[in-house]
């Protein structure tokens, strides 16, 4: 549906107010000529959903995902949100974040990632993703900059992970994240290849305000005050390691870029006032791991999870025929 292109976007935002936020998006997605290709195509915007457990900080700004469903709603697209979130579903995430009742005035469909297809990953490799992900005409991957334990940061390529269905996410973590010489039985080199299996999409940064120091759950808030988006999740990324003075290639994320073919191609940043001024940057004071510490999950560990989320899944069923 879009044409993939190197090129990034990107703005400054001082804050997520219902003024300049919208400004803003409108802004970097105008710079991407966006609209014209959007009228009545299924659009399902893919948020960074992790957990609301521990506050709004780890999981992308509500306010943003209300914008960016607002922005493609005038554009004359159906939309949908979805997420595979670590705890719970993306209803209850999003509930616990108060989006669940306004996303659904605004017509908003909540995709849940529990039907999967097997799909052959370029390299090697399968996946289990989402049906919703792989089934719409545009999907709007739209994560939040933070800090992260394992792959010290995490931007638009490490959000696509949520595409995985359900438990597959903790059995990725178990299966791969030891290390290994053989590239397909690598976590991050197999995480790397998941957008080029996925369809059209669309990156949009939630750099306005970034996690820092630990995460991704329990960082710290960082005012970077920036907006991207890009039709290129690695181009996109690149440009925000530029922003941070960070060489791409100590990311863990990084190792698997060489042989993904989508990936071949540097970042062209179209920096919109005033970050083309240059001034911006030079006070960002972000910090995030110093090394990446690989997370191989314990099999009795996965094992009780799963039966956990086999018994949620029994009650909320009960609850909703009105048995319980």
């Amino acid at each position: 549906m879009l044409k993939k292109s190197s090129s990034v976007a990107l703005t400054a935002c001082s804050g997520y107010d219902k003024q300049t936020l919208p400004q803003a998006l409108d802004r970097v997605l105008n710079t991407l000529e966006l609209s014209t290709t959007l009228c009545s195509s299924e659009v399902l915007l893919k948020p960074n959903l992790i957990s609301a457990k521990t506050g709004p900080l780890s999981c992308t700004e509500g306010v943003l995902i209300l914008a960016a469903a607002r922005w493609f709603i005038e554009q004359g697209a159906r939309v949908g949100i979805g997420d595979s979130p670590a705890f719970g579903t993306a209803a209850s995430v999003l509930k616990n974040l108060n989006l669940l009742d306004e996303l659904t005035h605004l017509g908003v469909r909540i995709r849940p990632f529990k039907q999967g297809i097997p799909v052959e990953l370029s390299g090697g490799g399968q996946a289990v993703l989402a049906r919703a992900a792989l089934e719409c005409d545009l999907l709007v991957n739209i994560p939040r900059v933070k800090a992260h334990v394992q792959a010290r940061l995490t931007m638009a390529v490490k959000n696509y992970f949520g595409c995985l269905v359900g438990l597959r996410k903790a059995w990725w973590h178990m299966a791969y994240g030891g290390n290994t010489p053989c590239k397909e039985k690598r976590f991050f080199d197999r995480l790397v290849r998941i957008p080029a299996a996925l369809p059209s999409s669309l990156n949009i940064i939630d750099g306005i305000v970034a996690m820092h120091r630990s995460g991704p759950i329990n960082g710290a808030p960082y005012p970077l005050c920036v907006l991207a988006a890009s039709t290129n999740a690695v181009a996109a990324d690149r440009a925000l390691h530029a922003i941070l003075r960070v060489n791409p290639a100590g990311q863990p994320c990084d190792g698997g870029l060489p042989t993904c073919p989508y990936a071949r191609s540097s970042s062209l940043a179209a920096f919109l006032p005033p970050l083309c001024t240059g001034r911006f940057f030079r006070s960002i004071i972000f910090r995030f791991p110093a090394s990446s510490i690989l997370v191989r999950f314990n099999p009795f560990r996965f094992l009780k999870s799963s039966i956990r989320r086999v018994f949620a899944n029994n009650d909320r069923l009960l609850e909703q025929t009105g048995r319980k």
